[in-house]
């Protein structure tokens, strides 16, 4: 076998959970030599972050160009003076947030799948049979749909390597293993068939012999048996058997603890959860938390079960059993507590993990009864033992017999208002204290090896940070990354803190995480970003050239998403080159899941087809995350911007054209969106000047590098929907051309959404309240399940908070009146005086807009 690449350290590393379950594998032999526009090579990872999987679009919303009508029926709204109507009514939550319905049950997969290519003579491809009565001309971009799970940059390959392999375009997939689509994967109550040469599984694309029931693996091209049960004497026959007809398919172990599901609807939710929570605060933000807390409680399922600790100078755990009396066993926060002590606590008579349902009015005394803190002394500069007190959040899940948190994720939640300045993994209240940068290296590593502890006891550590204290990220990020948890700072312990801690708790979620990723021979993957790090198991016992990439995930959460780069190892040959994911996990019901995801790709000679099978938002995105993990200061992300510039020009270069009697040449228009997508990577939050500190671009990077499609999308290039007369929404892009006096807009960022009313919207008391009402509707439905739940900041045109507003749009207010028009047509709908007054209602400043910028690497570009 080829030698094993050394992929480098992980960003960040996370401990590997011991789990017998699933089979180890081996690595392939990727390229080596690092492409100018992509980082070196090698799976990197990064920390897990929540997102809905589907964002639905309203049926009320239309593009610029027409009307969606998607959906069921609009249904009435409430909402006064005269909300807009969606596809499904806004839920009521625990009050004042909403909190986020529970994931759908898994349902039949009605997706028909593709293919069409010609089995070799004696065998029979059960799906060729059924691709025929579908498509006749084998063209899998227009036959054969994506798998949910799976979203490619391209859905064919260029045969040469020389053409394919282009560094500054690239070629790979987004990839999200816990995702369940609108449409279930088939699942199998039974042990899966396997190639015994690399140990890939049989799946739609494989060649059957009908008499004998042998397959051939379309990785490795083997000829294994199935025990007979792929004998058909018909082709029809084999579409009975889910594998044989379904891109995507679970399979249920039949050895695991407790196989099926389990009917019982709170049992995905019966976790341990335990809030670690801050009592150092001032009274305005301990009075929002508690709020907050308040209804965080109510909104739990009432067999989820809680456990209550804070911390300060010391911590105290609560003891669940006094009816609705507060009260607290006490332990020192200056060293870590002894095992003695953690023994006297677990094994004692109080009850510090309660279902909510018994622990409901004494949770609310609880929380009722935190004080703030009255000593005069700074926020930054109190003590706060989080390190200690997270310790101890560990050892009551774990319980007298330590086998709580192994069954099924378990959960701990810290409410932070400021640093860890006291105790175990501490850092001086002062960053200039002589002996800081020793003690931050010190804390870090401690901090780290304690996620890395909390992950082996698969325990999740979920850490949400509020107020105006800094809280020093770069000590508390490797606790939640390498726990599987996620860092995320707020403004305040308000709406967006108490939304986010309802999410966290709630958020689906599996365990024991394992993928493998197989490729034929053609195919080669060079770099993953993502939640998860090298899984360090070898394979080659079971299976004799199994080359997969392995990759232990930190947690199973439908929203997480591996960006896999890839890339051709020399000129293509055959006709078609296949991928399959095998991600093998336990699921909410504590099932062992091997769940096979398999996808084929036709390719091509022509450049010209394989531009057209490009996906440029997915493109953009796999760019992005490639950039953004290079970036991981200031100046690190002045330089990527450069190469982004650069990544342009040699798109261009490669697939382009120049313009005739002009020095400017021609990006190619078959790549759609995706020069104007890198413009607002170029300018935006993540790599531009917009965010102030430091630490914000630090944990909006780490959210963005584990975001799935749809909120990377958006983190990247937001999307700008206008309110219309009848509560109906008009998508325009992002150009500040959208901002017209008369209007209301809704802007979503991703982590952040803003409403603006323009001014003369805003003078009308009756219409400006019923475009508030409509738009903030908007904004929730849209981010319903969006973790982390995003600000939703509302302002006037003309005010001081509308600059966050202003700065996400493209000045496209420099350009000419024709490009102006070329790329946002709701303009010519304006009059002659609405065009001159919005004109007039621009300030200038230096930003290019994309249409300069383009021009200023000599580039032109026209849809």
């Amino acid at each position: 076998m080829a030698d094993q690449p050394n992929f480098p350290a992980g960003y960040p590393v996370g401990i590997s959970p011991s789990t017998p379950e699933p089979p180890p594998s081996r690595r392939p032999n990727p390229k080596s030599s690092p492409p100018p526009f992509t980082p070196p090579q090698g799976p990197i990872f990064s920390p897990p972050t929540i997102q809905p999987p589907n964002q639905i679009l309203s049926p009320s919303i239309k593009s610029s160009n027409g009307i969606r009508t998607t959906g069921n029926p609009p249904p009435h709204l409430s909402t006064p003076p005269g909300p807009p109507v969606f596809s499904s009514p806004v839920q009521p939550a625990a009050v004042p947030f909403r909190t986020s319905p529970a994931t759908p049950q898994p349902v039949a997969f009605s997706s028909i799948s593709s293919l069409s290519a010609s089995p070799p003579s004696g065998y029979s491809d059960g799906n060729n049979e059924f691709q025929r009565q579908v498509s006749s001309d084998g063209d899998d971009t227009v036959a054969l749909s994506d798998p949910p799970n799976v979203l490619l940059s391209a859905r064919k390959i260029l045969k040469q390597k020389k053409l394919m392999n282009v560094p500054s375009l690239g070629f790979g997939a987004l990839v999200s293993p816990g995702r369940e689509a609108l449409h279930s994967p088939q699942i199998i109550q039974r042990d899966p068939h396997r190639c015994q040469n690399c140990g890939a599984y049989a799946n739609l694309y494989c060649n059957i012999l009908l008499g004998s029931g042998q397959w051939q693996c379309v990785i490795c091209r083997n000829l294994n048996g199935s025990e007979g049960e792929y004998i058909a004497s018909t082709k029809d026959q084999l579409l009975n058997l889910p594998e044989l007809a379904f891109p995507v398919i679970d399979f249920i172990q039949t050895a695991n603890r407790r196989p099926g599901f389990i009917p019982v609807s709170d049992s995905r939710v019966s976790a341990p959860i335990v809030i670690v929570i801050d009592d150092s605060l001032d009274e305005p933000h301990l009075q929002h938390l508690q709020s907050s807390l308040h209804a965080f409680i109510d909104s739990l399922s009432p067999t989820t079960r809680i456990g209550i600790v804070t911390y300060g100078k010391t911590v105290s755990v609560y003891d669940l059993s006094e009816g609705s009396i507060a009260s607290a066993d006490l332990l020192p926060g200056h060293v870590s507590p002894s095992e003695e002590s953690l023994k006297q606590l677990v094994y004692g008579t109080g009850v510090y993990l309660s279902p909510v349902h018994a622990s409901l009015p004494v949770a609310h005394s609880i929380f009722s009864s935190l004080r703030p803190c009255k000593t005069n002394v700074p926020e930054d500069s109190r003590d706060r033992a989080m390190g200690a007190a997270i310790e101890v959040a560990l050892a009551v899940i774990q319980g007298p017999s330590g086998e709580m948190s192994k069954k099924s994720s378990s959960r701990v939640v810290v409410c932070a208002g400021g640093p860890n300045t006291y105790g175990p993994g501490s850092v001086p209240h002062s960053v200039t204290h002589p002996n800081y940068p020793h003690m931050e290296k010190t804390a870090l590593k401690w901090m780290e090896n304690l996620g890395r502890e909390a992950h082996r006891r698969n325990i999740v550590i979920d850490v949400l940070c509020a107020g105006t204290c800094p809280v020093r990220v770069p000590i508390l990020q490797p606790l939640a990354k390498s726990s599987g948890g996620v860092l995320v700072l707020h403004d305040d312990f308000g709406e967006a803190f108490g939304v986010n801690l309802q999410r966290a708790s709630t958020r689906a979620g599996g365990s024991h995480g394992l993928m493998e990723i197989r490729c034929s021979d053609d195919i080669s993957v060079t770099q993953i970003i993502g939640p998860g790090e090298e899984a360090v198991t070898d394979n080659h016992e079971a299976f004799k050239t199994d080359n997969s990439v392995s990759i232990q995930m930190l947690s199973v959460e439908e929203t997480q998403c591996f960006a896999v780069s890839m890339e051709t190892r020399g000129n293509v040959k055959s006709d078609y080159v296949y991928l399959q994911f095998g991600i093998l996990f336990s699921n909410l019901y504590q099932s062992d899941i091997t769940r096979v995801i398999t996808v084929r790709l036709q390719a091509v000679d022509s450049v010209q087809a394989y531009l057209d099978s490009v996906n440029d938002e997915v493109a953009a995105v796999l760019i992005a995350k490639r950039s953004l993990l290079r970036a991981k200061s200031f100046t690190d992300a002045v330089d990527v911007r450069k190469t982004v510039e650069e990544r342009i020009k040699d798109i261009t270069g490669r697939f382009g054209s120049q313009m005739p009697k002009s020095k400017l040449y021609q990006f190619p228009k078959e790549l759609g969106n995706l020069p104007e997508v890198l413009f607002h990577l170029w300018r935006g939050p993540l790599l531009g000047s917009i965010l102030g500190h430091e630490d914000e671009r630090s944990v909006l990077r780490d959210i963005f590098l584990n975001a799935c499609f749809d909120l990377s999308l958006r983190m990247v290039a937001p999307r700008c929907l206008m309110h219309r007369e009848g509560g109906t929404f008009e998508e325009l892009p992002a150009h500040d051309l959208v901002m017209q006096s008369d209007a209301a807009v809704v802007l979503d960022h991703g982590t952040d959404v803003f409403i603006w009313l323009g001014g003369e919207l805003a003078a009308q008391e009756g219409r400006s309240a019923a475009a508030l009402a409509a738009c903030r509707t908007l904004a929730e439905e849209l981010t319903e399940m969006r973790f982390p739940a995003p600000r939703i900041l509302a302002f006037k045109e003309g005010s001081s908070q509308a600059r966050y507003f202003v700065s996400r749009l493209i000045p496209a207010h420099k350009d000419p009146p024709y490009e102006q028009e070329a790329r946002f047509p709701q303009l010519r709908t304006l009059s002659t005086e609405q065009r001159t007054k919005l004109k007039s209602s621009f300030i200038h400043f230096d930003e290019p807009s994309f249409c300069e910028w383009m021009r200023s690497l000599k580039q032109e570009w026209r849809k």
